[in-house]
């Protein structure tokens, strides 16, 4: 009987698929970039052989592999015709180096857990679903306001959660936000990106950790707003690391609804002066509230809506603010005209891509901000609904989130005291977490900016 292609197998049942093994890739070795040779781990795996006893696995299923002269392309994935259609033609491998493959593997030192530590880029290590929830698996460091043991902590750049949402006016649930993106950086390793040629984030000058979720109250704004300052506040406070080219360390809050940006640009003007606010949103946020309810309480009229009015309003912002992304309709007519004149915020609209492009709006943003120092203030709303369905306060219309990366990132340069990623409600999410993993990567976005320029020093790497 004669089967028509090498992946079928003439017996006495007729025509069924061979099965094979797939031989080792050259590829396959881990390399490392230390002269050219395969990087050599402090505990490898083994297996013993009835002849040569314990075995690198790695090694010896390498040597077989080369011993057998196979080239993978020409031999492996022979090229056959038959009919105009094209077949690819298996080889047999070696009984050897199967036996290899399927032996039992053991540690030539059980008590040697080296390989197990968190924080490698090798996805054979299982390190995506491995060690504590943190952003982009960063170290934990369980003492950042502890004040007998934050002055021995080493530390330039700080992620916190604030899991806070009741400042809040339509859906609820950003409270568990940092959390959801933690989860969705799961998949982060120390990796180098894609459009800065050799940048990596995590392997660079700076000491970035984990500091965890700041123990805010959901009983009372006042009290949970000022526990975040005093977090955020004690950061900026502390010393950096020799390594660090700048003077001060800096934070990036994980909300938590957009009331948090009230207390991070608190304390970054208690350290930097008047900071320059750079605001990343579907809405105004400047909102007058005694315009809205000429009879709303104090207590009331500091939310996620009016944050920045009453932050300009205390001294604490420039005279150079701007908005990007805007789409909200307003809820008063006046809204548009004070916005400029009570909070000095210029305006990019949602729709001005399409008008000037992306690379217009990095320009206008960079013309507005000039030097000064710089607070990020982000809402994920910023972005269009299918790109981060999870939020409280949709609008259609937005940016997707390939322009904004491309805008992030194109602010190289900017002098970035302090910034926050809010409005993260998981419950809102997708089945495949979109809004964590995208508000994640705004995060490193934003901590690419701080690595590219660190406090007290221009950035010598451009875009």
């Amino acid at each position: 009987m004669s089967c028509p292609g090498a992946r079928l197998l003439a017996d006495k049942h007729g025509c069924r698929l061979r099965t094979h093994r797939r031989p080792p890739r050259s590829s396959d070795r881990i390399q490392a970039k230390r002269g050219g040779s395969p990087l050599s781990l402090p505990n490898p795996a083994v297996f013993r052989d009835k002849n040569l006893g314990l075995t690198d696995v790695s090694s010896a299923l390498v040597k077989k592999y080369e011993d057998t002269k196979i080239k993978f392309l020409e031999d492996y994935y022979r090229v056959e015709q038959h009919n105009a259609l094209v077949f690819s033609a298996d080889i047999q491998l070696p009984d050897d180096l199967a036996y290899i493959a399927s032996q039992q593997v053991e540690y030539r030192d059980p008590d040697d857990t080296s390989d197990l530590y968190p924080g490698k880029s090798d996805r054979y290590n299982g390190i995506s679903q491995a060690g504590y929830l943190t952003y982009g698996h960063l170290p934990m460091e369980t003492h950042c306001f502890d004040p007998e043991k934050l002055a021995e902590l080493e530390l330039d750049i700080v992620v916190l959660g604030a899991p806070f949402d009741t400042g809040i006016s339509y859906k609820p649930g950003s409270r568990f936000g940092p959390d959801a993106i933690r989860q969705g950086t799961r998949k982060f390793a120390p990796a180098y990106s894609p459009y800065r040629e050799g940048f990596n984030v995590w392997n660079n000058w700076a000491k970035i950790v984990d500091c965890g979720n700041v123990p805010m109250t959901p009983l009372d704004n006042r009290i949970a707003l000022d526990q975040l300052y005093r977090s955020e506040r004690a950061i900026l406070n502390h010393s950096t690391t020799k390594s660090n080219p700048g003077k001060y360390p800096r934070f990036l809050t994980l909300g938590g609804d957009h009331t948090i940006s009230y207390s991070g640009i608190r304390a970054a003007h208690e350290k930097f002066g008047k900071v320059s606010v750079l605001h990343f949103d579907a809405h105004l946020d400047t909102v007058n509230p005694y315009y809205m309810n000429p009879n709303v309480t104090e207590y009331a009229a500091l939310n996620h809506g009016t944050y920045l009015y009453w932050a300009h309003r205390k001294g604490w912002t420039a005279g150079n603010n701007i908005h990007a992304g805007l789409r909200g309709w307003y809820e008063n007519r006046g809204d548009p005209g004070r916005d400029y004149s009570e909070s000095k915020f210029a305006k990019i609209m949602a729709r001005d891509v399409d008008k000037i492009g992306v690379q217009g709006i990095i320009d206008k943003i960079k013309q507005r901000l000039g030097n000064s120092p710089v607070y990020i203030s982000f809402d994920i709303d910023v972005l269009d609904p299918p790109s981060a369905p999870g939020t409280g306060s949709l609008e259609p219309g937005g940016w997707s989130s390939r322009e904004l990366l491309e805008i992030i990132d194109g602010l190289a340069g900017l002098y970035v005291v302090g910034a926050d990623v809010t409005e993260v409600s998981p419950w809102g999410d997708s089945t495949n977490d979109v809004t964590s993993i995208m508000a994640g990567e705004v995060a490193r976005s934003i901590l690419g900016l701080m690595v590219l320029t660190p406090v007290g020093q221009r950035s010598v790497l451009s875009r």
